[in-house]
């Protein structure tokens, strides 16, 4: 039994998890800073729903993944077989239909305590309608090479968005000058994900962005969206974003030049670090997300 739970909460790729959590402060911690009082049980209810929307998306794309039995891996961003402990694809399938019938009850919930609206509303079925089209057949976006994509704008956009609405009944201009840069890292992550998986996935026939481009041309990409997201950055302060607001954000700029160099390294026949690569890629996201979210709530 403990091995099946710990294979369930890897499964979910807490990785994305966290950067979720992350990005939903941020969207809260920006109602706090135009002057709202935060409502701590809708903050703590949207949190769940978007975990719980996220969860059943990843639960499901494990029941329709090729492979489909087995998930012990030393990274828990993506399921791929190894190890010996087998999970029953229904085990999965069940877990991901729970997940969707408790965020239903938290909609239901939601809608009496917040300040939800039309926008708040078209907001989260967004959120649902792209997360189930992520893993669900016949759309089924993660094997398309747009999923990475598309999981990105549903973390870095649209969770900080769906934050904002419920907390603050309205959004406001300061949201796409943070968000847009973390939507450029948070791809860029993924992209550093996939390169490990890239032999397995095309074994697989799992058609990823990193299969789609090419590894030389999915690493060109991958450093060309993180320079990406510090310019965007450095831009949002043209157009009004506080500096005591960016400035947190480029202190981060080190470990992305040091991740290019080292993508560099390994696109020119050096053995690549994977461990340092992972925490590297997610570092780049998380902290800047975090640094950003720690001055909205702090000042």
């Amino acid at each position: 039994m403990r091995d099946v739970i710990i294979i369930l909460f890897r499964l979910i790729r807490p990785t994305i998890i966290l950067g979720i959590v992350i990005l939903f402060f941020l969207g809260a911690g920006i109602a706090a800073y135009l002057g709202n009082v935060i409502n701590w049980l809708v903050l703590i209810l949207g949190l769940g729903w978007m975990i719980l929307i996220q969860a059943s998306t990843h639960y499901f794309y494990f029941y329709y993944d090729i492979i489909g039995q087995t998930f012990i891996r030393n990274d828990p961003s993506q399921p791929q077989q190894a190890g010996k402990i087998v999970l029953s694809r229904s085990v999965a399938l069940w877990a991901g239909l729970t997940c969707l019938t408790i965020a239903a009850s938290i909609t239901v919930v939601l809608i009496r305590v917040s300040r939800i609206n039309l926008t708040a509303v078209f907001i989260m079925l967004l959120i649902f309608i792209i997360s189930l089209a992520y893993s669900l057949p016949p759309v089924r976006l993660a094997n398309t090479g747009y999923g990475e994509l598309t999981l990105s704008i549903v973390v870095a956009n649209l969770t900080p968005a769906f934050a904002l609405l419920i907390l603050a009944g309205e959004s406001h201009r300061l949201l796409a000058m943070v968000t847009f840069p973390l939507t450029f890292f948070h791809l860029a992550m993924l992209l550093a994900f996939s390169l490990e998986d890239y032999a397995t996935d095309l074994k697989y026939e799992r058609r990823t962005m990193m299969v789609r481009m090419g590894w030389q041309r999915g690493m060109e990409f991958h450093n060309l969206l993180i320079l990406a997201g510090y310019g965007m950055l450095g831009i949002a302060l043209l157009f009004g974003l506080p500096i005591a607001i960016a400035l947190p954000g480029f202190l981060t700029l080190p470990l992305g030049l040091f991740q290019i160099w080292h993508m560099n390294r390994i696109r020119d026949g050096r053995k690549p670090n994977w461990a340092v690569i992972n925490f590297v890629a997610f570092s780049i996201f998380g902290l800047t997300a975090y640094l950003i979210t720690f001055t909205f709530w702090t000042r």
